[in-house]
């Protein structure tokens, strides 16, 4: 089975080094000198990692093959894709490989029906479900403790706790104009009365 582990950034320095969006909770295992990888587009590779090191928090790898600054640019935006045996888990009980996650039902805390995870969404700050809703339309979850509150793969759901606002339109918009408002109203009001 292949997982995406990586998506390659742009170029750093002359001697061929790329910067990595880590889209792997094991880096070290994945993206380690050595490892062979697939890509997407496939063209592109395979790839072989020559050397890896960090630089100001960020993940910067050298490809055997690829020595100068011109052939790193030529790689920008390409994922970088490990084969996984499909059995193998994270060694976290916390953390899951997004196969795990897909076609999961996700239910409130409650047992209301929200839809299917039908994508995982890997973004800088957090990772997002994207959940197919029974109508069709989709809805975009948060995976975060305080939202996602259980992943149970035997029974194949996801248990939430949203927000108000986030799966439905209950969400209360409250505004310091609105309060301001009411407060004239009020005033308004209780001048009527002593008139």
């Amino acid at each position: 089975m292949q997982l995406v582990v990586g998506r390659i950034g742009r170029a750093h320095g002359i001697k061929g080094d790329v910067t990595i969006e880590v889209r792997t909770d094991e880096p070290e295992l994945r993206l380690g000198p050595g490892a062979v990888l697939a890509t997407d587009p496939a063209a592109t590779g395979p790839l072989t990692i020559a050397s890896g090191r960090v630089h100001s928090g960020r993940l910067l790898l050298r490809f055997e093959g690829v020595s100068d600054r011109t052939g790193a640019e030529a790689l920008r935006n390409t994922l970088l894709i490990a084969e996984v045996d499909p059995e193998e888990l994270p060694e976290d009980p916390e953390e899951f490989y997004d196969h795990q996650l897909m076609d999961l039902d996700v239910v409130t805390a409650d047992g209301i029906e929200v839809g299917r995870i039908t994508e995982i969404s890997h973004l800088p700050s957090q990772d997002l479900f994207i959940v197919e809703r029974p109508d069709g339309s989709e809805v975009m979850i948060p995976f975060v403790e305080e939202i996602v509150t259980e992943i149970d793969l035997e029974e194949q759901k996801a248990v939430i706790t949203p927000p108000p606002g986030l799966i439905d339109d209950q969400a209360e918009i409250v505004s310091s104009r609105d309060a301001d408002a009411d407060a004239d109203t009020d005033a308004d009001a209780a001048e009527d009365e002593s008139a």
